[in-house]
């Protein structure tokens, strides 16, 4: 039996729970798990479920829509939906092996689910053949899909919310890939060709990329042949792309404003600089989304309001966000900024910190037991986490005094991107602070009065150019015999 140090603060009772959650799981796998690599540089993992008669797979390429090129978002994820082009590769996951197949992309990644019977293992590799190996990039399907995108986003138009999500982001980061949609937008879907597409195919989706993880009651031998013989020919990348980036400028300090004026309520986002997934910080940021959650509630009371961290590979952001009356809006913001100063100032109790874990592990196993296993895995190998057993005693020594000491870190100097969308005639009157901008507008808005017109400068007039005359330069005088040197005859 382990014993709790002293210096940490943690109840007892929450490190039993931890261990009634987390342990019978990860604990026993990671005993069982057996890793292995194919000559193509594929890494595998493989977790063995004796009896269970379902098999579950998770491929994650370590590249995602933060490498998409300037100007053409939405490639990587366009090159993910196009793994599985047929509709019918999706039903017949549903209706014929009582599975599913889903293709996410992400910033740092594109992961692919496939899950069905055990018996139908060598069906399912081969499927993940098709998309990996011999990836189905033919004119008509890039056509058919890109234009298919385009239409549903063309269509769809964005909530109050969602453009204040996005508007905080794109202030944040500026030109740094996190500022993007990793779907693109209808603009830069339409840049974007085949050619695109098979470049990129050849950059990131290779074997030696990517990580695949194996759930299930299949038998290991029989496993490992099945991918030599279908896998095995997946050609490996010569050259990976590192995720570097040249870090994103200090956001404008003022208050963008954003117009919407059929919003239902005015959404608020403050947002600064996170921690990437690596960062050993990462768990105590992520719990102080909820510490400064509930904090930022008691203040406003009547506001709909959410805080959370949002890691990549790279670091993120920590963003708040609040639905509150136009007249309020002001008052939501200047709350927010004292909640997070109030995190690097006031002690964190150890109620609010129980409070914290606890919800933490609630949305923790909301999600599949075999799935949350697989995504443990993948994390591990794309962001060099330490094993299970290491989370886990990094997580009981999770103390209050540690919340406090990751916010200064995160707050203290943290440069914050600040977004109002509404009703910008509304808004304009009842801010407080004049130190706004309105998004569109190139010249900085105040309330009250308008900034003074410049005065014109007077023209000058044109100078003459001097006419170059060309002056030989004088011999030296230091030189005793200004003559060439005879040569002899």
């Amino acid at each position: 039996m382990s014993i709790v140090p002293p210096r940490s603060r943690t109840p007892l009772i929450l490190v039993t729970v931890l261990a009634i959650f987390l342990a019978p799981v990860r604990l026993t796998a990671q005993s069982e798990v057996q890793r292995e690599q194919l000559l193509n540089g594929l890494k595998i993992v493989f977790i063995p479920r004796p009896g269970d008669p379902s098999v579950l797979l998770k491929l994650r390429v370590h590249s995602g829509a933060a490498f998409d090129t300037a100007g053409k978002s939405g490639t990587m994820a366009l090159l993910a939906d196009l793994l599985f082009p047929d509709p019918l590769t999706f039903e017949y996951f549903k209706d014929e092996i009582d599975g599913r197949l889903i293709v996410e992309t992400t910033q740092d990644a594109i992961d692919v689910t496939m899950q069905g019977r055990a018996t139908e293992y060598d069906r399912i590799v081969d499927t993940l053949r098709g998309a990996v190996v011999t990836t189905p990039l033919s004119p008509e399907n890039v056509s058919r899909i890109r234009d298919a995108k385009i239409k549903v986003l063309s269509e769809r138009k964005p909530s109050a919310a969602e453009l204040a999500n996005q508007t905080v982001a794109a202030r944040l980061f500026g030109a740094f890939p996190y500022a993007r949609d990793p779907a693109g937008t209808p603009e830069t879907l339409r840049q974007i060709d085949r050619a695109d597409l098979l470049l990129a195919k050849d950059r990131f989706l290779s074997p030696n990329n990517a990580t695949l993880v194996i759930i299930g009651g299949v038998d290991h031998t029989k496993a490992m042949r099945a991918l030599r013989q279908l896998l095995g020919g997946w050609r490996k990348s010569e050259e990976l792309v590192p995720a570097t980036f040249r870090p994103p400028v200090a956001p404008d300090a003022r208050v963008m404003l954003a117009n919407f004026p059929d919003a239902q309520a005015t959404e608020v986002r403050l947002a600064v600089r996170g921690l990437a997934r690596g960062d050993r910080d990462y768990l105590a940021a992520t719990l102080l989304s909820f510490v400064a959650r509930d904090r930022w509630q008691k203040l406003m009371p009547e506001a709909k309001i959410f805080v959370r961290h949002e890691a990549h590979a790279l670091p993120g952001l920590f963003i708040m966000g609040s639905s509150v009356e136009s007249s309020n809006a002001s008052a939501a913001l200047d709350a927010a900024r004292a909640t997070l100063k109030g995190l690097v100032d006031a002690p964190i109790s150890a109620s609010e910190l129980e409070k914290a874990k606890s919800e933490y592990l609630a949305n923790e196993n909301k999600v599949a037991a075999n799935d949350r296993l697989a995504t443990d895995w993948l994390n591990i190998e794309a962001y060099s986490l330490p094993l299970s057993g290491m989370q886990m005693r990094n997580w009981s020594l999770l103390s209050s005094a540690e919340l406090q000491r990751v916010a200064a870190r995160l707050y203290l100097s943290a440069s914050q991107a600040t977004v109002i969308v509404g009703n910008v005639e509304s808004l304009k009157a009842k801010m407080t602070s004049a130190n706004i901008e309105i998004l569109g507008e190139t010249k900085t808005a105040t309330t009250g009065t308008q900034p003074p017109t410049p005065s014109p400068t007077p023209t000058p007039a044109p100078t003459k150019r001097r006419t170059f005359v060309f002056t030989p330069k004088p011999p030296s005088p230091l030189i005793k015999n200004q003559k060439p040197t005879p040569t002899p005859d």
